[in-house]
C-alpha cells in the first residue's frame, strides 16, 4: 500500500525489481498495480486482463479493501474508458472521468474516481491489459488533472516492463502445466505397473485355486481368500489412479500436502517403503515451493528406480525462515565423483539448477553400499 510519493530512478528500479521477482501471473499483476500506485502516489490503481467475451479474465485492484471489493460486485465489463484503452490502444489522462462522454457509471459501492490516468499494456501489437490510476494525492486546481505528462511517461515505462513480466509469467505457467502433465504421465505408468503386478498375481493365485479344488479343498479355500485380498488391493490402486492423478495443485494445496499425496501414491506403487514427515514448515514463495517439489520428485525417482532401496524417507523441516528437504534411501549408493567423471548425472545437474534458481543449495552424500541422501535448502521469503 502507498506510503507517500516516490520519484526518481531508484523508485522505478524498485518497482521493476519487484515485478521480476514473481513468476505467478496473479502475483505479477498485484505487484504491477501496487508499484504503479505507490510510484505515482494515487489513491486507487487497477489492472484488467481482457478475455474474449467482452469481460476480464483477471482484474486486480489496489487501494480498495476486501470488504469494498466484495460490495462492488461482479467484475466490470469492457465498456467506457476501459474499452477505449483496450480497443483503441491509447493512453487516457482526464481531469474528471465522470464528465467524459464515454463514462457509463459504476456500481453503488464503487469508490468515487475523479482524475484519471490509464494506458494499455502491449505485447507487440497485442493489447494484453489495461492499467489505470485514479485520484492523485496532490492539490488540483478546479478542472485540472492531478496526473502530469511526466506521470504518463513514467507509467508508460512501467507498462512496458509490466508487459515483459506478464508475458514471462504466462510462459512460466504454461511451462509448469507441461511439466505437471509429464509428471502425471509418469505417475500413471507407475500405477499401471503396480496394478498390472497385482492382477498378474491374482490370476496365478486363481489358477492355483482351481487346480486344488478337487484334491485339496482347504488349501484351495486359502488361495481363494488370497484372491480376494489381491482383488481388493488392485481396486485400491485403480481408485488411486482415478482420484489422485490430478495436476499437482501447489497453489491450492501447498507444498506439504502435495508432497504427502504424491509420496502416498509412490508408497503404494513400489515395493520399497516410502515415508514422509514434516516439521514446522511455513508457506514458501511459489518459485521455491515449485523447486522443492521437483527436486523431491527427481530424488525419489532415482531412489525407487535405480538404488534398489528397501526404505526411502522424505523429510521437510523448517530452518530459519526457509526449509530443508532431505530424501534418504538405504539403497546401493554411488560415488558422486565417479558419476561426474563418467558423464552420467542421475538428474543431479537439473536438481542443482533448480536449487540455485530458487536461491537455494543442494548437497549429495552417497557412497557405494552406503545409500544416498539428497539435501536441498531454500531461504524462504
Amino acid at each position: 500500500m502507498s506510503h507517500g510519493p516516490r520519484s526518481g530512478l531508484a523508485a522505478v528500479s524498485s518497482a521493476l525489481l519487484a515485478m521480476s521477482r514473481h513468476l505467478e501471473v496473479r502475483d505479477v499483476l498485484k505487484t504491477i498495480v501496487a508499484s504503479a500506485r505507490e510510484l505515482l502516489d494515487a489513491q486507487y490503481a487497477a489492472l484488467g486482463v481482457p478475455d474474449d467475451h467482452g469481460g476480464f479474465a483477471q482484474f486486480v485492484v489496489d487501494g480498495v479493501s476486501e470488504e469494498q471489493w466484495k460490495a462492488i460486485g461482479p467484475l466490470p465489463r469492457q465498456h467506457g474508458i476501459l474499452a477505449a484503452m483496450l480497443h483503441e490502444a491509447r493512453s487516457e489522462r482526464l481531469a474528471d472521468v465522470r464528465k467524459d462522454p464515454r463514462f457509463e457509471g459504476w456500481p453503488k459501492a464503487h469508490p468515487d474516481l475523479v482524475d484519471f490516468l490509464g494506458l494499455p499494456i502491449r505485447d507487440g501489437d497485442e493489447v494484453i491489459g489495461a492499467l489505470f490510476l485514479a485520484n492523485k494525492n496532490c492539490p488540483k486546481p478546479e478542472g485540472s488533472c492531478g496526473f502530469t505528462a511526466e506521470d504518463e511517461e513514467l507509467l508508460g515505462i512501467l507498462a512496458q516492463h509490466a508487459a515483459i513480466a506478464l508475458t514471462n509469467a504466462r510462459l512460466y505457467e504454461r511451462s509448469r502445466e507441461l511439466t505437471i502433465a509429464e509428471e502425471r504421465s509418469r505417475l500413471a505408468h507407475e500405477l499401471h505397473d503396480a496394478v498390472s503386478q497385482k492382477l498378474f498375481s491374482l490370476r496365478l493365485t486363481a489358477q492355483a485355486a482351481a487346480r486344488l479344488v478337487d484334491r485339496d479343498p482347504s488349501r484351495a479355500k486359502r488361495e481363494l481368500q488370497q484372491v480376494a485380498v489381491l482383488a481388493a488391493e488392485a481396486a485400491d490402486e485403480l481408485r488411486a489412479a482415478v482420484v489422485e492423478l490430478r495436476p499437482a495443485a501447489l497453489d491450492e494445496d501447498g507444498l506439504v500436502a502435495t508432497l504427502r499425496t504424491q509420496i502416498q501414491v509412490l508408497d503404494r506403487a513400489h515395493t520399497a517403503r516410502v515415508t514422509f514427515a514434516c516439521h514446522g514448515v511455513k508457506a514458501l514463495p511459489a518459485s521455491q515451493e515449485e523447486a522443492v517439489l521437483r527436486v523431491a520428485q527427481e530424488a525419489l525417482h532415482n531412489a525407487l528406480r535405480h538404488s534398489g532401496a528397501d526404505h526411502v524417507d522424505v523429510t521437510l523441516d523448517r530452518r530459519g525462515g526457509g526449509a530443508v528437504l532431505r530424501v534418504t534411501d538405504d539403497g546401493c549408493g554411488f560415488d558422486p565423483q565417479a558419476v561426474r567423471r563418467a558423464g552420467r548425472h542421475l538428474g543431479l545437474v537439473s536438481m542443482r539448477d533448480r536449487a540455485s534458481g530458487a536461491g537455494g543449495t543442494l548437497t549429495v552424500e552417497s557412497a557405494p553400499g552406503k545409500g544416498t541422501t539428497i539435501e536441498m535448502e531454500v531461504p524462504g521469503g
